[in-house]
């Protein structure tokens, strides 16, 4: 199966399964949840739920397991990007082609929108009684991960920092959830602990390559194909990976980068092809 295959059955399986999740919250104002299937059902490729999918098949030969975990990934990914948004954090006002929430709904209901994703994520994994999985989660997507990883990004803008400390800003911010998005998936199909190592270092490497790209997109890529405002990260003042290495440079790292996740892989055979030919994806990626 080709890249773009894979990510579009995976994304046809978790789209379902998120309306059904939110459409069985009878007990919630009707117009909160319509806010929050806006920015759900903007689109996207669906990363991190495919990387979930992905990593339960290798573990037990099926991705539904991980399906609730995958669809908890997606939501705790959404409101980070509404959050993300936000006037008092990146004032975007476009995400994924469409206007951002705070844009068509207001501020407070849009910080409530993501509230209400955050929460109903462990929710939904919580169905599935894998304390393992809803601790990963809680930790990837908390102070030592996400969040922490978007702090250290806020108290970095406008200054100067080490390539060590642009690495530990994005390990947190984006890496974390990525490699906790590979681990849910092991986790969730009863994945052993060899496996569950592989991934791991394999997730920290597609994290670093994700964001160096993402970093070289936001210079090199064309707003309409990223459905995002391009330039915003220099306008900010924000550290990435051309601003402190040079694009060439950055470009070499995400080779560097790329080389180091294929590595991990070593010990599987065509069963993990996916995960390679993600490598490849990323590093080539236009949007």
């Amino acid at each position: 199966m080709d890249m773009n295959a894979f990510l579009n059955n995976c994304a046809a399986l978790v789209d379902t399964a998120l309306e059904t999740y939110i459409a069985a919250c009878i007990g919630a104002p009707a117009a909160l949840l319509d806010v929050m299937r806006y920015s759900v059902q903007a689109g996207g490729k669906r990363f991190r739920p495919a990387l979930a999918l992905g990593a339960c098949e290798l573990a037990c030969g099926d991705p539904m397991p991980a399906l609730p975990g995958a669809c908890a990934l997606e939501m705790i990914h959404t409101y980070s990007l509404i959050h993300d948004d936000l006037p008092a954090m990146d004032n975007d006002d476009m995400r994924r082609g469409k206007p951002t929430s705070h844009k068509i709904f207001g501020e407070a209901v849009a910080i409530l929108a993501g509230d209400g994703l955050l929460t109903l994520a462990f929710q939904v994994i919580g169905q599935r009684g894998n304390l393992a999985a809803i601790h990963e989660l809680a930790r990837a997507s908390g102070i030592e991960g996400m969040v922490g990883g978007q702090y250290l990004d806020t108290q970095a803008e406008g200054k100067a920092i080490t390539l060590d400390a642009l690495k530990e800003i994005h390990s947190k911010k984006t890496g974390a959830l990525i490699t906790a998005s590979l681990r849910i998936g092991a986790l969730l199909g009863d994945g052993s602990d060899h496996l569950l190592d592989c991934l791991t270092g394999y997730g920290e490497h597609l994290g670093l390559l994700f964001q160096i790209t993402d970093d070289i997109l936001d210079v090199t890529g064309d707003s309409a194909a990223l459905g995002k405002t391009i330039g915003k990260d220099q306008e900010q003042g924000k550290a990435t990976y051309p601003a402190l290495l040079g694009l060439d440079q950055a470009r070499a790292l995400a080779d560097e980068t790329a080389a180091a996740a294929l590595a991990t892989l070593h010990s599987f055979g065509s069963e993990a092809d996916i995960f390679r030919r993600l490598i490849d994806f990323l590093r080539h990626r236009n949007h």
